[in-house]
C-alpha cells in the first residue's frame, strides 16, 4: 500500500484550485493528480483515476459538489470525499453527510487543520469543521432521520426557512453587535458572519437594521 494520498480538486475558480494544490504539495505525502471545474468532470475523473480522496466545492456550474458526491457513493466509489465550502450553515453540512461525505472544511481553514482533515479521512474517520458540535456530528452519522427531524423543526419555526446560524446571527446583530463582535462571540471568521447577514437580510427582504428588527419581532423570530 502506497504511502502517498493521490488527491483529486473540484473547484470552478482556477485560483482557488492553484492555492490549495500549493498548499498540499508542501507535503511529501499528498499528489494532486488532477483538477477539475465543476460535479460532473469530478465524477468523471474519480471514476477514471480512482484517487484516495476528492476535495471538492459546493456551488459549481453544470453539477454542484453535493450532488456529485451521493452519485460517486451510490455508485460504489471507494475514494473519500471532503468538502470545502465557505458556507457553514446546517443545511449545507447535513445534506453533506446525507450525499455520505466523509469531511466539510471551510475555506477559511488553516493549513493544520486542512491536512488533519485528509489524513483523519484517509484513515477511516469522519472531519468536519466548523461550530457544529461533535455531538451533532456524531448523532448525523448514525442516525439519518436526525437531517429531516431538523429540516421540518427549521421549517415550522419561521416562515423564512433561516437556519439555525441565521438565527443566532439574527439575535446578535439586533442587540447592536457589530459584525467582528458577532464573529469573535461566535468563533467564526468575520467573512462567515457577513454570509449570515446577507441571506438574512435576502431571506427576510429587508434592506436596513430598522426593518430586519421590525420583521423579526412581527414573526416572533427572537
Amino acid at each position: 500500500m502506497s504511502s502517498t494520498i493521490s488527491i483529486v480538486l473540484a473547484d470552478d475558480h482556477s485560483l482557488v484550485r492553484d492555492g490549495i494544490r500549493s498548499l498540499l504539495e508542501e507535503e511529501k505525502d499528498l499528489v494532486v493528480v488532477a483538477e477539475v471545474s465543476n460535479g460532473k468532470e469530478a465524477i468523471d475523473i474519480v471514476e477514471e483515476k480512482k484517487p484516495d480522496l476528492l476535495i471538492i466545492d459546493i456551488r459549481m456550474p453544470v453539477m454542484n459538489g453535493i450532488d456529485a458526491v451521493e452519485v460517486l457513493n451510490k455508485k460504489g466509489s471507494i475514494t473519500k470525499t471532503i468538502i470545502l465550502s465557505m458556507h457553514d450553515s446546517e443545511e449545507y453540512i447535513l445534506k453533506s453527510v446525507d450525499a455520505g461525505a466523509n469531511g466539510y472544511l471551510l475555506k477559511d481553514t488553516g493549513k493544520v487543520e486542512f491536512i488533519k482533515a485528509i489524513h483523519t479521512v484517509q484513515q477511516g474517520g469522519k472531519y468536519f469543521s466548523g461550530d457544529i458540535s461533535n455531538v451533532l456530528v456524531n448523532n448525523l452519522l448514525h442516525n439519518k432521520t436526525a437531517s429531516e427531524t431538523v429540516k421540518t423543526s427549521k421549517n415550522n419555526s419561521n416562515p423564512f426557512d433561516l437556519t439555525s446560524k441565521e438565527l443566532q446571527v439574527l439575535e446578535l446583530v439586533l442587540t447592536g453587535l457589530t459584525n467582528k463582535q458577532i464573529s469573535e462571540k461566535l468563533q467564526n471568521s468575520k467573512r462567515t458572519v457577513e454570509t449570515h447577514r446577507f441571506n438574512l437580510m435576502r431571506k427576510m427582504e429587508v434592506k436596513n437594521l430598522i426593518d430586519l428588527s421590525k420583521k423579526a419581532q412581527q414573526y416572533n423570530l427572537v
